[in-house]
């Protein structure tokens, strides 16, 4: 089927436009994926148009993952270099590459918003703060200052504009006496300094904050008209998603690439406008059709999610907002719009309010309804339902609910990881390794689940350290002499005590990282977890990658990785409230499960049945919080819409909310929420046309919760959690071990890395760094990086270009020193890496040509499977190309089949996206300086063809006890990975 068959006509008139500014909105529910990504597939197949010369942006890596998954399974052949990404990873992508021509280093870190509150609160005495700085909580404000600096990079004010500011406002205010313009001229220079000196630490330490990414690109862009002007040409087509959701700096961006073509195509509502606190501007779906008027609008209203009685009961609100609408400002320029939108489906919705003596009887009929629905509807899975609220406080009584009635239920949450009971005991363990006489955290391990000590036998030792006034480490340590504990308990005991002494001797040495990993499989922790049902399983072991994963960024960003300045640094990031931020289960990757989440979580998601709770005066709409410190207005470039900002933004809350239902909306509310005076219903109630004066209470008690029959919760379907694109890397490691590819792939736990990987990658990197400058240098005189090609230059041959010397240095900055088994073996790797590349620098025998792409991706289709990887190097031969890939390992003396198979792939990738011609495939050993030259015939095409097809067909039948079982590494395995 192609897109034309399944596109509606507006959609397919969406698809197939030309040239120009296009302006798309589109409704809830109405596909706006499906067009953004068939017109890229349109681009690409009909419009002939290099995959490389689109551009797609979106705001988070799911969405940028799932609109890159359905372009490559419309490709019939694959592609080269999609740049389908968020804005934020595309940013960071140009920065790598061109940052040095602004003055930022290309191997800067990126710090999340708690980063940064680390970053200042380590470096307070720096900021000279008074105004901000109370006597008796030093550290109140700099959340907010924090928060402020990213809404001045939301809006392009630099410190300097800042600091202009503060002057101006200083000499304006010079002949006036009082003291509140006194105060306030200190304030703005204390906020302005502060600026800028957190931008200085930022630069000093080689970081960048989400905000910087856009700010230095642009600024990146428009001084240096030499790299504008190259992706300028390369994008002759831009997409947004979700434009609606841009801030003023990002739509800056968005316009300086499109120039001069202005073939942007936006796609966005500007009534699911819900990010003004992470500083969207609903007014650049506004300001569009002003800055491009002759762009074409597409208005896509047919609805494929909701009854039609529950679009209109959403459409008939959210004209509470006009006239700051777009419907209302195209119809003001003469332009026929109406978003009212069309339901695809026939029949009516149940819309129905819900009204509760108390909160507690409001959670109860949520609870009840829900279970009345499954004992009744056929068909109907816990994935159905949803319970929304609008903050996250609102949701722990309905958690609670649902664990009474033993309902499967996630709390979609994007912060608590710190409280999750797995990620706890980590962190009570490596306290105790820091301290034995932690008490607290000495209790918590012998409460692991894998040792099987129970309540009694640990009652026991807790009974013993009071008795004797010890710590509980003590009388753990005692306990053989004091305690008549059977036999095999007393075995256990004995156990961790070793355990604990073992990993205590390492913290000063080893890694954090390294303690966690090695813990978790010589405990038996991660076989326990295993064992369990399969949601606590799904949910421990991503609550534990989480966790390992935030232990890496600690690594990356500070020299001393100890246990005990992990540790350290944890605690700040309690002390400023941080919870830790964490990614919930997907609903593909888990068992069946009613969702609790925010409003602003669900946005995007669709659910056959939407609770909306507590719909009552000051719940929602919200009472409207103020920013700690705003923004003055004089430096706001944003075009600010008319009316109550705050109402506006919650009315568009509201509208999603309900428009995430496909047929049945239930709208809760109660009286008595535990406060003195009983609660009013909500204003949205009433302008939906919910009376006060019509409400009958239903009373209803938690107890009378029943379990209900009819729904069957199913397994995870374990093919959703299949990667949608295999890699070389991935098949081979299946073949290697089913097991690890099992736990790595599909699980997603921390398995254990091996310093011949580190070592490889660093080498692969500062080559790539070495041909990337090199290419630069090419391209310009070295005495002025941005001066017009010279042809000294052009001649030159990449070693001419950047000296061994220079080289050495890039290896340096590159060096990843993870997995060494010991301090000697990482210096023998590092020397040895130092020598190597020494000898490439001066060696007669690799290609001494500018290679034409460096870490080239691909994907690639195989029977029906696509394959994606990237090519370390490719040569413009003239009428052929040459592809080189480094190999860091023992050189070959001759190819096997199996030694051939990644490059065989390459030259696959490369024949079938263009038909280009390969002249030969080399593997550089770079160890001894030799070469290993073939080109693949088709015969063995044809077998690897077919190999990896039955790779991936035992993948997917998912049967890995069985693989494990006959594979003869795992027959003789006895470790969980």
């Amino acid at each position: 089927m192609t897109y034309k068959d399944k596109l509606n006509a507006q959609q397919k008139k969406a698809v197939q436009f030309k040239e120009g500014p296009l302006l798309i909105v589109a409704g809830a529910g109405t596909g706006k994926t499906t067009v953004i990504t068939e017109r890229i597939n349109y681009l690409i197949t009909e419009k002939k148009i290099n995959p490389e010369e689109i551009l797609a942006l979106t705001f988070t890596e799911k969405a940028a993952a799932e609109m890159e998954e359905r372009v490559d399974k419309a490709l019939p052949l694959g592609y080269f270099d999609l740049w389908i990404s968020t804005f934020h990873s595309f940013a960071q992508r140009i920065l790598e590459e061109h940052g040095l021509e602004i003055g930022l280093t290309t191997d800067f870190k990126l710090v999340d918003q708690t980063e940064s509150w680390l970053l200042i609160r380590n470096n307070l005495d720096k900021f000279d703060l008074d105004y901000y700085k109370p006597r008796g909580n030093p550290t109140k404000f700099i959340h907010a200052l924090i928060k402020h600096f990213s809404r001045c990079k939301d809006e392009l004010i630099t410190p300097q504009d800042y600091l202009k500011h503060a002057e101006k406002f200083r000499l304006d205010n010079d002949l006036r006496k009082d003291e509140e313009a006194a105060l306030e001229v200190r304030r703005l220079e204390e906020v302005a300094n502060a600026y800028h000196t957190y931008q200085q630490l930022l630069l000093d330490n080689d970081l960048l904050d989400f905000g910087d990414l856009i700010n230095y690109c642009l600024e990146l862009f428009e001084k240096r008209p030499t790299i504008i002007k190259k992706y300028q040409k390369q994008f002759q087509y831009i997409l947004i998603d979700e434009f609606q959701d841009t801030n003023y700096a990002q739509y800056q961006l968005i316009k300086l690439l499109g120039k001069p073509r202005n073939n942007i195509t936006v796609v966005g509502d500007d009534d699911q406008s819900v990010y003004k606190f992470r500083g969207a501007s609903v007014s650049n779906i506004l300001e569009f059709k002003k800055d491009y008027p002759k762009a074409k609008d597409i208005l896509l209203n047919t609805n494929y999610r909701s009854k039609q009685n529950i679009l209109d009961l959403a459409y008939n609100f959210i004209q509470l907002n006009n006239p700051n609408r777009l419907e209302v400002k195209l119809k003001v320029a003469n332009k026929k719009l109406s978003k009212k939108l069309n339901s695809a489906s026939e029949g009516k919705g149940v819309i129905e309010h819900i009204h509760a003596e108390t909160l507690d009887d409001e959670m109860a009929a949520v609870i009840n309804k829900i279970q009345e629905i499954g004992s009744h509807e056929k068909g109907i899975s816990w994935n159905d339902f949803a319970i929304l609220v609008r903050a996250n406080n609102q949701a722990n009584l309905f958690v609670q609910g649902l664990e009474q009635a033993n309902l499967p239920y996630q709390y979609v949450a994007s912060k608590g990881l710190f409280a999750k009971p797995v990620v706890l005991n980590l962190i009570a363990f490596l306290k105790l390794l820091d301290d034995y006489h932690e008490s607290d955290a000495m209790y918590r391990v012998l409460t692991m689940p894998m040792w099987n000590l129970s309540t009694l036998e640990i009652a026991q030792l807790t009974y013993l350290a009071r008795k004797k006034a010890w710590s509980l480490w003590s009388a753990v340590n005692q306990s053989k002499y004091e305690l008549r504990l059977p036999t095999g308990v007393q075995s256990q005991i004995n156990m961790i005590i070793d355990i604990i002494k073992n990993y205590a001797s390492l913290t000063k040495t080893e890694k954090v990282s390294k303690i966690v990993f090695d813990f978790l499989n010589d405990s038996g922790y991660l076989k326990y977890i295993d064992n369990e049902e399969e949601l606590d399983k799904r949910q421990d072991f991503s609550y534990l990658g989480q966790f390992y994963k935030k232990i890496k960024v600690f690594e990356e960003l500070n020299d001393d990785k100890t246990v005990k300045n992990f540790l350290k640094q944890l605690g700040l990031e309690l002390e400023s409230g941080e919870q830790g931020s964490m990614q919930p289960l997907g609903e593909d990757e888990g068992p069946e499960m009613v969702k609790v989440m925010t409003i602003h979580a669900a946005k995007g998601l669709e659910f056959k049945y939407v609770f909306l709770v507590n719909m009552v005066d000051r719940r929602f709409p919200s009472s409207e919080r103020r920013e700690g410190i705003e923004l003055p207005e004089e430096l706001v470039k944003e075009s600010v819409p008319e009316g109550d900002i705050h109402m506006q933004e919650e009315r568009r809350l509201f509208y999603v909310a309900m428009t995430r239902a496909k047929k049945g909306l239930f709208l809760t509310s109660g009286e008595d929420y535990g406060g003195v005076r009983k609660k009013k219903l909500s204003v949205f109630m009433t302008d939906l046309g919910f009376k006060q004066t019509d409400l009958k209470k239903k009373n209803m008690k938690v107890t009378e919760l029943e379990k209900v029959k009819a729904i069957k919760t199913k397994k995870t379907n374990y093919q959703d959690l299949l990667p949608k694109r295999f890699s070389f890397t991935q098949i081979k490691d299946f073949q290697s071990c089913p097991r690890l590819y099992y736990y790595r792939y599909i699980l997603k736990i921390p398995t254990q890395g091996n310093h011949y990987f580190s070592f490889g990658t660093t080498v692969h990197l500062a080559l790539q760094r070495f041909f990337e400058e090199a290419k630069k240098r090419q391209g310009t005189n070295q005495g002025d990086l941005f001066s017009k090609k010279t042809n000294d230059n052009l001649n030159k041959k990449p070693r001419e270009l950047v000296s061994q010397a220079e080289l050495i240095k890039i290896y340096e900055n590159s060096w990843i020193d993870d997995w060494y088994q010991n301090k000697k073996q990482k210096e023998d790797y590092f020397k040895n890496g130092k020598d190597i590349l020494k000898k490439f620098h001066v060696s007669p025998n690799y290609p001494d040509t500018m290679p034409n792409y460096l870490e080239k991706g691909f994907s690639i289709k195989v029977g029906n499977y696509s394959l994606g990887g990237k090519i370390d190097r490719i040569d413009d031969l003239g009428d052929s190309f040459r592809i080189i890939d480094y190999k860091t390992g023992k050189p070959k003396i001759k190819l096997d089949a199996q030694d051939k198979e990644q490059l065989l792939i390459y030259q696959m990738a490369l024949e079938s996206w263009q038909d280009m011609k390969i002249e030969e495939l080399v593997y550089y050993y770079l160890e001894d300086d030799s070469l290993m030259s073939f080109k693949g015939t088709d015969a063995q095409k044809k077998k690897l063809t077919d190999k990896i097809v039955k790779t991936i067909d035992e993948i997917k039948d998912f049967d890995f006890e069985k693989y494990i079982k006959n594979h003869e590494k795992c027959r003789s395995c006895s470790d969980i990975l």
